[in-house]
């Protein structure tokens, strides 16, 4: 399983999670505007699930930017990309 597939696949378990949708429904191009409990609220209850999944900290400025789940694997490749080469 490549980086990207171990990421997505955890992305979707967080997504079915913190907003009850179906995973198989959740692709790089999906946004907040697709996922309608993706709302200010949802998006705590993400961020928190995300952290717990991935074992990574989310900053203020990670949360502003996770606009759409590519924006999410992109900041999770990041993090766990500085995790591994500590």
């Amino acid at each position: 399983m490549s980086d990207n597939e171990y990421i997505m696949t955890g992305v979707r378990a967080v997504f079915k999670s913190a907003f009850d949708v179906d995973p198989d429904l959740v692709s790089i191009e999906t946004s907040t505007s697709d996922i309608p409990s993706w709302d200010s609220v949802g998006h705590l209850s993400l961020a928190s699930n995300l952290e717990q999944v991935f074992d990574v900290s989310l900053d203020v400025d990670d949360l502003m930017e996770m606009e759409s789940v590519r924006d999410i694997v992109r900041i999770l490749t990041a993090k766990l990309s500085a995790k591994s080469a500590q």
